[in-house]
């Protein structure tokens, strides 16, 4: 059998996630500062949607603490899955965020403020800084989050890239204001910065769901495929895989072979469990060996539009 190589990225990741929250904390100042300058209620949001990138850091720094690939007693399957489940905190925090956004700006609708927004070409220049250090941020985490396979940088880095659209949005309404008095547009674009917003933590759920629902990670055809390739073996069924391909995968399935001792029949499945780990690596697999006897067609599921599970025979 195969020792998996589970490769361990958590003190990179930590490294990274230390880096984008201080960069975070620097643009959420900036932000919330020249929001309450100006009275700006989009910038105020935005400024909000900083303090979530700022506790989305906090929380993938708790994540990645626990989310060691090596397994345990308590845990035979290793802890990645903390991870995912911190993906998903990201997505509740940003769902939080777009109502907050979404209450204050009815609010300033239904009950409308006698202080207009005042807004300096100085301040604007701030908040170019402020677009300039979000795109870093974004590209930056993305850029190591999928070098070392790590759903939560990846999933923070789109967060991080919402923040820029958010911020050219609200740059592009106050200077509005600045320019020709367009008080209306500060209110109105809180509106498409919530549903910026709603759609990247929309995005960060449905990435990071089917690893925490064990959806099938390699299609049992390009499994069979593989299996068929190996010389002696006559056919494989009730193949099932889970996990995240590149990163650490699980399969199994049942394995018919033609061979004269079980040494052979081992020798079988290490030839097939190398090719496997070269394909889908890191991955664990598990192959039950049954004899030339056991007659099968079968390889696992019917294709998704039969919906009809095929069993043993």
């Amino acid at each position: 059998m195969i020792k998996p190589v589970a490769v361990d990225n958590r003190s990179h990741v930590r490294r990274v996630l230390l880096i984008t929250l201080l960069l975070n904390l620097f643009v959420m100042v900036l932000k919330a500062g020249v929001g309450w300058l100006t009275g700006s209620l989009s910038l105020l949001a935005d400024a909000l949607h900083s303090v979530t990138d700022s506790a989305n850091n906090v929380m993938g720094l708790i994540a990645s603490r626990f989310s060691s690939p090596e397994p345990d007693r308590d845990h035979p399957y290793g802890h990645q899955k903390f991870e995912a489940v911190g993906a998903l905190g990201i997505a509740a925090f940003l769902g939080i965020a777009c109502f907050e956004i979404l209450q204050g700006a009815i609010e300033h609708l239904l009950t409308p403020r006698h202080t207009p927004v005042k807004i300096s070409p100085q301040e604007l220049w701030i908040l170019l800084i402020v677009l300039g250090v979000n795109i870093f941020v974004a590209f930056y985490e993305r850029r190591e989050g999928l070098r070392v396979g790590s759903p939560i940088l990846v999933a923070d880095a789109k967060h991080t890239m919402s923040d820029i659209w958010v911020t050219i949005s609200v740059m592009g309404g106050l200077i509005g204001v600045w320019a020709w008095g367009l008080q209306w547009l500060d209110v109105v674009l809180a509106f498409p910065v919530a549903i910026l917003v709603f759609y990247s933590g929309w995005s960060v759920l449905k990435e990071n769901l089917p690893s925490l629902v064990d959806e099938v990670a390699i299609a049992p055809e390009a499994i069979h495929a593989i299996a068929m390739q190996v010389p002696g073996v006559l056919n494989c069924h009730d193949i099932a895989s889970r996990g995240v391909v590149g990163r650490q995968t699980f399969i199994e399935m049942h394995l018919i072979v033609s061979a004269p001792d079980v040494e052979t029949a081992h020798q079988m499945t290490e030839d097939l469990e190398a090719r496997l780990e070269a394909r889908f690596g890191p991955a664990r697999i598990l192959i039950h060996v049954e004899p030339p006897g056991y007659t099968s067609d079968q390889i696992t599921y019917e294709s998704p539009k039969s919906g009809v599970e095929k069993g043993r025979p």
